[in-house]
C-alpha cells in the first residue's frame, strides 16, 4: 500500500493556547475574560480557517506595480489581491485598531487588542504591519494634531469598524542616506502657494497602498540633523487611485512578508500637512515607533505560538522508528524547549501591553513609566531574536517537509526574520536601551519593577527561581554602574547587556505568572517553563577590556 503522510491540522488557535488564556484571566479577571472570550474564540476559529486561506491566497498573489496605463500614461498603481483587502476588512470589523483608543475597558483594552493580534497576525500575511502603523498614527495625530480637520478625519477612518470606511496608515522614514540614522534624512518640505509639498526619496515605505501615511521631512532652512526634522501627514493616493506627487520606483523584492506592499518612492511635490507645529518631528514619530515596537513584539510571540502549535500537531501524526514523534524523548525535549521560549516571550509581551495601556490612560506610576520606556526596546529585541530561532526549530521539526514551499512552513521562517530588523535592529535597540538608562534612570525603574514582580512569589516551589533572578539583577546593576564612565565599554557590551536584562526581567515575569498558576490551576506549565528558562542562563554580560575593540577590528580586518 502506498504511504501518504497525514498533514498536521491547525485548529482553533484560541482553544489551543492555554498560556494566553491564563495570562488574560490573571490580568483581566474571570468576568471580563468571559465577556471578551466570544470575540477571541471567533478570531481563533478564523485564524485556523478562513483567515489562513486568505493569507495563503495573498502570499501566492503578491502586489504588482503597474507603472503605465494602456495608452502610455504614467499611473504608478500598486495592485493587491482581493484577499489582502479582505484581511483588512476582518481587522476593521474586529476593531483591532479601535479597541485601545475606544478604551472601553480602560488600560486593559490593550490586553484585549494584544490577544486579538496574537490570534490574527500569524494568519494575516503580515497585514498586522499596516495595523501597527494605523494604531501609531492615531496615537500621534490625537496627541499632536487634535482639532486639525485632516487629523480628525483620518483618525475617524483609521479607527472605523466599518470595513467600507476604514483606512490604514503607512510610515515613511527610511532613506538611502540614513536607515536607522534618521537625522541624515534628506527629504525636503517646501511651502509653495500656501501649501506644503515634499521632495525626496523614500527608500523603504511599508504598507505603501495605505490611504494615508506619516513621514519625516526637513523644512527648507531648518537645521541639519534630527532636530531639524518635522512630521508630516499625507494621503498618497487620490479618490481615483492617482498618485499624489509621487513616483513608485519599484516594489521591494523581499525575503519574506511577500504579500505586504513595500515600495521605493520618489516624492516630487507631494501635498502634505504638518502634524502640529514644525518642531520636534523625531519626538512625534517616536510615539508611532513605540506602538510599532509593541506590535513587533506581539508579532514575534504570535509567530512562536504558531511555530509551536504546528510542530506539536505534526508530532502527533508523524511516526519515526516505530513511534509517534511526540513519544520520542529527544523530540519531546525539543518541543518543550520551543514552548519555554514562547512562554517567556508571551510573559514579556503581556506585560508590555499592560504598561502601554496604563501609560496611555494616565494610570502608570513613575516606576511603571520608566519600566515601559526601557521594556519597549528590550521586548522588541528579545522576542525578535527568539522567534527566528523558534521558527527555524519548527522547520527542523518537520524534517524535509519544513523546507518545501507548498507545505507553507518556509513562510514561518521568512516572515520571522523581518522581526529583528524592522523598527530597529538588535544593535540599534540595545543603544536605545542605553539612552533610556542614561537619560531617564530607566534601569532603576525596571529593576524596582522586577523586585515588585518577585515580591508575591512566596511559594516554596519558586524559592530557587526567585533567588536566581534576584542574583542576576544584582549582577546587572553592578555591571551597569561600572559602565557609567566607560562609553566605549558601554557600546561594546550593549548587546549582551540588553539581552541579559531582557532574560532576567522575563524570568521575573515568569515567576509572577507561575505563582498565580500554582494558586489557581492544577497545571505546572509555567513553573516548569520558569525553571528551564532560568537554567539556560540569565546574564551573559560582556565585560569590557580596552584591548577588546582592537582585537575585534583585527578579526574583521
Amino acid at each position: 500500500m502506498t504511504f501518504f503522510q497525514n498533514p498536521p491540522r491547525l485548529e482553533n488557535t484560541w482553544a489551543l493556547d492555554p498560556s494566553l488564556q491564563l495570562h488574560l484571566e490573571r490580568l483581566l479577571g474571570a468576568e471580563m475574560l468571559a465577556e471578551l472570550t466570544p470575540s477571541l474564540d471567533r478570531m481563533g476559529m478564523m485564524a485556523a480557517g478562513e483567515l489562513l486561506e486568505l493569507a495563503e491566497h495573498a502570499e501566492n498573489n503578491p502586489p504588482r506595480l503597474v507603472q503605465y496605463g494602456p495608452y502610455g500614461h504614467r499611473i504608478d498603481r500598486i495592485e493587491t489581491p482581493s484577499s489582502w483587502k479582505a484581511m483588512g476588512r476582518v481587522a476593521a470589523e474586529a476593531g483591532i485598531v479601535a479597541i485601545p483608543h475606544e478604551r472601553r475597558h480602560g488600560w486593559r483594552s490593550r490586553l484585549h487588542q494584544l490577544a486579538l493580534l496574537h490570534l490574527y497576525t500569524p494568519s494575516s500575511a503580515e497585514f498586522s504591519c499596516p495595523l501597527a502603523m494605523s494604531d501609531g498614527a492615531v496615537t500621534a495625530l490625537r496627541r499632536y494634531a487634535a482639532g486639525q480637520p485632516f487629523a480628525d478625519r483620518a483618525v475617524a477612518r483609521l479607527m472605523s469598524r466599518d470595513p467600507d470606511q476604514a483606512w490604514t496608515s503607512g510610515q515613511w522614514m527610511t532613506e538611502k542616506e540614513g536607515g536607522s540614522d534618521v537625522g541624515r534624512s534628506s527629504t525636503v518640505a517646501r511651502f509653495e502657494g500656501g501649501v506644503w509639498r515634499l521632495y525626496g526619496t523614500k527608500y523603504f515605505t511599508s504598507a505603501t497602498t495605505s490611504e494615508c501615511t506619516l513621514t519625516l521631512a526637513r523644512p527648507e532652512g531648518a537645521p541639519e540633523g534630527s532636530r531639524g526634522l518635522s512630521l508630516f501627514y499625507l494621503e498618497p493616493w487620490g479618490a481615483e487611485g492617482q498618485a499624489n506627487g509621487l513616483t513608485v520606483r519599484r516594489l521591494k523584492d523581499k525575503l519574506g512578508t511577500r504579500a505586504l506592499p513595500t515600495a521605493e518612492l520618489e516624492l516630487d511635490g507631494a501635498l502634505a500637512e504638518p502634524v502640529g507645529d514644525l518642531d520636534g518631528g523625531l519626538r512625534k514619530i517616536a510615539s508611532v515607533l513605540n506602538v510599532a515596537r509593541y506590535f513587533n513584539t506581539s508579532a514575534a510571540i504570535s509567530s512562536m505560538a504558531r511555530s509551536t502549535m504546528m510542530s506539536r500537531a505534526y508530532a502527533r501524526v508523524r511516526e519515526a522508528f516505530g513511534h509517534p514523534l511526540d513519544a520520542l524523548p529527544l523530540h519531546v525535549e525539543t518541543l518543550a524547549d520551543m514552548q519555554v521560549q514562547y512562554e517567556a516571550g508571551l510573559a514579556v509581551g503581556v506585560r508590555l501591553a499592560e504598561l502601554l495601556g496604563k501609560v496611555e490612560c494616565g494610570e502608570a506610576t513613575e516606576i511603571e513609566q520608566g519600566t515601559w520606556r526601557l521594556l519597549t526596546p528590550l521586548a522588541k529585541l528579545g522576542t525578535g531574536k527568539q522567534c527566528v530561532a523558534v521558527a527555524s526549530e519548527a522547520l527542523e521539526a518537520f524534517g524535509g517537509a519544513g523546507y518545501v514551499e507548498d507545505t507553507g512552513l518556509p513562510r514561518l521562517l521568512r516572515d520571522a526574520q523581518v522581526l529583528p530588523i524592522w523598527e530597529g535592529t538588535t544593535n540599534v535597540l540595545s543603544l536605545d536601551a542605553l539612552r533610556a538608562i542614561a537619560r531617564e534612570d530607566a534601569l532603576e525603574a525596571l529593576l524596582a519593577d522586577l523586585r515588585a514582580r518577585l515580591a508575591p512569589c512566596t511559594h516554596p516551589l519558586l524559592r530557587a527561581s526567585v533567588a536566581a533572578v534576584q542574583q542576576a539583577a544584582v549582577e546587572i546593576a553592578r555591571f551597569a554602574a561600572a559602565l557609567g564612565d566607560d562609553p566605549a565599554g558601554a557600546q561594546c557590551g550593549a548587546r549582551t547587556f540588553a539581552l541579559s536584562l531582557y532574560r532576567t526581567y522575563a524570568a521575573a515575569l515568569l515567576c509572577e505568572a507561575a505563582q498565580w498558576e500554582i494558586l489557581h490551576r492544577p497545571s505546572r506549565r509555567l513553573l516548569t517553563s520558569t525553571r528551564r528558562w532560568i537554567d539556560a542562563g540569565l546574564t551573559r554580560l560582556l565585560h569590557h577590556d580596552p584591548s577588546r575593540l582592537d582585537d575585534s577590528l583585527a578579526l574583521i580586518g
